[in-house]
């Protein structure tokens, strides 16, 4: 495209654009190939699964002689006050968005006892500001990603849950996850603090 008006317009500076990839190597290759960062959708199972990919991107810019694009995450979470009121709030909003895509997919509808996996130790950040806050910091650091995207909306989620879920992310996970990255000996390493 060129030349094409955005809106709502963008206030100061440019309008970054990177490209999503949710499991396609060839999609990985492109984004190199087109100097362009790359954005993973993570929506389900262990984070640490798209290493591969991460490895690919580096590869793919050794092989072009050109220092890479930042790679960033995106996957769906939910914060409320503590981790049992935002599983309860989130469960059920999630299960309608995520078996409506499913049967698009063929994918069979979701179990309570999978949403709790993925809200433990899988792609599905949903608790406290400090658990979503650890568990972000934890896959930030694994991957070495340097941005992560929070899907908050799923569903028939009430406006206000959504709201007070921006409020606790912006106000409470980002702070904590700032600090994580900057001050946990277990969690730092070469992850700039600008992933979130």
């Amino acid at each position: 495209m060129t030349n094409q008006d955005v809106f709502p317009p963008v206030e100061h500076g440019p309008l970054r654009t990177w490209i999503g990839v949710g499991g396609s190597a060839e999609s990985v290759v492109r984004a190199a190939r087109y100097d362009l960062p790359l954005m993973l959708a993570i929506i389900g199972g262990d984070p640490k699964r798209f290493l591969p990919y991460i490895d690919l991107h580096v590869r793919a810019y050794q092989a072009l002689e050109r220092p890479p694009q930042p790679v960033g995450m995106h996957s769906p979470g939910y914060v409320a006050a503590t981790d049992e009121q935002a599983r309860e709030e989130f469960w059920t909003a999630y299960k309608v968005m995520r078996d409506r895509v499913g049967r698009d997919r063929g994918w069979p509808p979701m179990q309570r006892s999978e949403f709790d996996r993925e809200t433990a130790r899988g792609s599905l950040y949903v608790g406290s500001p400090q658990t979503v806050a650890r568990r972000i910091a934890e896959t930030v650091t694994a991957l070495g990603v340097t941005r992560f995207d929070m899907k908050y909306s799923a569903g028939p989620l009430s406006h206000q849950n959504m709201m007070r879920c921006i409020q606790l992310y912006g106000n409470e996970v980002i702070p904590l996850v700032r600090d994580m990255l900057n001050h946990d000996s277990d969690l730092t390493g070469s992850t700039p603090t600008s992933a979130v």
